[in-house]
């Protein structure tokens, strides 16, 4: 018996239903995390995550969704895309296009770092100078050690010169994805820890005030991660 196929919505009925969901207190919420609301709705990523699959996946579609500017249907656009069909091109727009660190963070877990070139895009963009493409680069990092479990060590190994190099940046935003990126590193598989925990003791012990949080707060989390093991 052949399967009944799914409606799903178009881009404008998801519009009006983020329009209509969104809600003032949420936005102001938003402003007290730092997130940029001048083009938002106020709408939570969980009825985000709700309404992208009312639309389903699509290429176009999220192209759309992107193209509107407006801070949800962002997100959702990194929800829906199909990383197979993501170019350099776009990945480079749409990084340009980060205005937040949220948005930042839900396009790299949910969609740069499913692309055939996601390990060469988080070793690029940790490179660069602009805030939240800096930021992408080391999320990408980060999502990758949680999410590709089948990738060896030595894969994210490579990423730790940048890291290191990186890990002065004074600015907040960075400055917290370079630690997330060699926590999640550090974290990923055993055997791995005792490398990176180098690292972290280094820069922990570093004169540096930015660099020496990194390697503080990567050190905490691992000693409470190697306890865990333990008490197991």
């Amino acid at each position: 018996m052949a399967t009944k196929e799914k409606n799903f919505i178009s881009v404008e009925d998801a519009l009006e239903i983020l329009s209509r969901e969104g809600k003032q207190e949420n936005k102001e919420g938003m402003v007290k995390f730092g997130i940029n609301t001048e083009k938002a709705f106020g709408v939570s990523v969980v009825k985000i995550r709700e309404v992208a699959k009312m639309v389903g996946k699509g290429h176009e579609k999220a192209q759309k969704l992107w193209e509107t500017g407006f801070h949800e249907a962002r997100i959702m656009a990194c929800l829906i895309d199909n990383p197979k069909m993501v170019t350099r091109e776009q990945a480079e727009n749409w990084a340009l296009g980060f205005n937040s660190w949220d948005l930042c963070d839900q396009c790299c877990m949910n969609l740069l770092d499913r692309l055939p070139f996601s390990y060469e895009l988080a070793a690029e963009w940790a490179e660069r100078e602009e805030e939240y493409i800096k930021r992408a680069g080391f999320a990408i990092m980060a999502s990758l050690a949680l999410h590709d479990k089948k990738a060896p060590n030595e894969k994210f190994l490579t990423f730790l010169n940048s890291i290191e190099k990186q890990s002065t940046d004074p600015r907040n935003f960075v400055k917290k994805a370079i630690n997330w990126a060699l926590r999640q590193i550090g974290k990923r598989r055993p055997g791995i820890m005792d490398k990176v925990g180098i690292l972290a003791k280094k820069l922990a012990e570093s004169d540096d005030k930015n660099a020496r949080w990194v390697g503080k707060d990567a050190l905490r989390e691992f000693e409470k991660k190697s306890l865990s093991v333990k008490e197991d």
